[in-house]
């Protein structure tokens, strides 16, 4: 991946300012100081750090290691298993035999008990996390002595060992504590390369080296996380010196492109951009509505104006050149199309141009995140294009706190994507057994071919038999959206020219704060 220059340009504004209200996240120094040092800005913060309850699940945590983890071009490579699992019982027993002396940062050693506790407390239905589900096929894990863990399946699961990058958690620490509940989801212990040191809610978190990683100490000793939810200001905070690297829009990240000390560096990502269609709505459960907002959507002009290039068409879940795409789904505007299917449907246009059905209007809300100028742009654009074929969408920001109660029945500008097998992305978002569960399912979509499709992919070793289930649900999305699949986005970051050994992988919907450019900190070495 590496860095490249991102064409587009400048958004000067931004970096003249508020700064004069600017202070060091890292209590008082600036940062661009010494190399073993790094500030970074991040938009959001978590809600927890316990991997009991999510925080970590899909690799790259700095606190946390898996049983495996994945290098840059995302292969599977044992953390602390020494090596990739014994697959047995055609493909129902996973072995997984653990590295020898490796140490949680209280200095108390790893063993499969450890192992065997996350995963059960994970499983453990009182538990608060709502990626159980990607966990289905856990029949039962088992320790084999201290250093063996066995896992056994339900049913064969094809991508299983992916799963396994999960973060393993001491159990003489949390199995003390209620998982929901206990001083370790803001306190946690872990086997990775960064312990916490500080975490001041909506501020900051810092971390230090971990001296007891297995490893080697990481040459980058202090890392803060400076929560800056704003685009705008995260990137004067950058141009000020404030902070030595930044998650960035790409428009604003271009404004660095001629920065001699700093380089932009771009990750493509499974990140998509999407608008909710909740089913229970008067007007977006109606799927004629659904699929003229699918035909009046203009992708192209979104990757062109709001992503500067830095991103792809979004035609469903998976990115054009994902191998489990399905060929021939891509479409491109069609406001003609979109205005028969309103029509055949009996929507028929007031005197206003908005269209109407047994006296209601075609209207809603769409909600997206305060201070995210991606999702902004993205929502007026899909509002304006909604307009030209007849459906008033009128967009309105709001904290998650705000949108969390009310996402089940306002439309929602969303982001979603995982990488590693379409199962771990897929399964959450349209599944209709999880409808409501947190984020999970935000549409509450219920599509009977779709979820056979599913458990068809999660259930099947037969590599044929998995591409035509997810073909097949593809093709039943462009048929039944229950979202209007926008853009998938390349994530851009820009970062003080200080250190050797970065490089990016292709990432998740969730970055910034454990992907991007840092994903692998801990192998960085400063310049010379």
């Amino acid at each position: 991946m590496g860095t490249r220059r991102i064409r587009g340009t400048v958004v000067a504004a931004a970096m003249v300012t508020g700064m004069a209200g600017c202070s060091a996240p890292g209590g008082g120094e600036a940062a661009g100081g010494s190399a073993d040092s790094v500030v970074i800005g991040v938009a959001s913060e978590p809600d927890t750090l316990s991997p009991l309850l999510g925080y970590g699940k899909d690799g790259n945590s700095k606190i946390f290691d898996g049983l495996l983890a994945r290098d840059a071009g995302l292969r599977l490579r044992p953390a602390l298993a020494k090596a990739l699992p014994e697959v047995g019982d055609g493909g129902r027993t996973y072995t997984y035999t653990l590295r020898e002396g490796v140490k949680f940062s209280d200095g108390e050693p790893l063993t499969s008990a450890d192992v065997v506790f996350t995963y059960r407390t994970i499983l453990d239905g009182k538990t608060n996390n709502s990626s159980r589900s990607e966990l289905d096929a856990v029949k039962e894990v088992r320790a084999d002595g201290d250093d063996r863990v066995v896992f056994t399946l339900k049913y064969p699961y094809a991508p299983f060992a992916g799963r396994t990058v999960l973060p393993i958690v001491p159990e003489h620490i949390a199995g003390k504590q209620d998982p929901n509940t206990g001083s370790f989801n803001t306190r946690p212990v872990g086997t990775g390369p960064y312990v916490l040191a500080d975490w001041r809610k909506g501020e900051k978190l810092t971390f230090k080296a971990n001296p007891h990683y297995w490893g080697g100490t990481p040459k980058v000793r202090t890392v803060t996380m400076a929560i800056v939810e704003d685009d705008d200001v995260r990137a004067t905070r950058l141009r000020s010196g404030d902070l030595d690297g930044a998650v960035l829009p790409p428009n604003l990240a271009a404004a660095f492109d001629d920065d001699a000390n700093r380089k932009v560096h771009e990750a493509r990502s499974y990140d998509f951009r999407a608008v909710t269609l909740p089913t229970a709505g008067e007007v977006t459960g109606d799927r004629a509505i659904r699929r003229a907002l699918d035909a009046a959507v203009d992708r192209e002009a979104m990757v062109d104006k709001i992503l500067d290039g830095a991103g792809r068409p979004a035609y469903g879940p998976l990115p054009e050149d994902d191998p489990w795409f399905a060929e021939g789904v891509e479409r491109s505007r069609d406001l003609g199309r979109a205005r028969r299917i309103l029509d055949e449907a009996g929507w028929k246009a007031g005197a206003d141009g908005i269209r109407v059905k047994d006296g209601r209007r075609a209207a809603f809300t769409l909600l997206y995140p305060s201070g995210d100028k991606v999702r902004q742009d993205h929502a007026l654009a899909y509002a304006s294009d909604a307009k030209k074929a007849g459906i008033d969408v009128t967009v309105e920001s709001a904290t998650w706190e705000v949108i969390e109660p009310r996402m089940h029945r306002d439309a929602v500008l969303a982001g979603f994507g995982s990488t590693g097998d379409p199962d771990f992305g897929l399964y959450t978002m349209l599944h209709s057994s999880l409808a409501g569960d947190g984020f999970n399912n935000m549409a509450h979509y219920d599509n009977p071919a779709v979820d056979r499709a599913l458990d068809t992919g999660r259930r099947s070793q037969d590599p044929a038999a998995r591409e035509a289930a997810y073909d097949t649900l593809q093709r039943e999305l462009v048929k039944d959206p229950g979202y209007t699949f926008l853009t998938h986005i390349d994530h851009v970051y820009v970062l003080a020219d200080r250190w050797d050994g970065l490089t990016t992988q292709v990432e998740p919907h969730e970055h910034g704060f454990a992907s991007g450019p840092w994903w692998n900190l801990e192998d960085w070495r400063p310049k010379k």
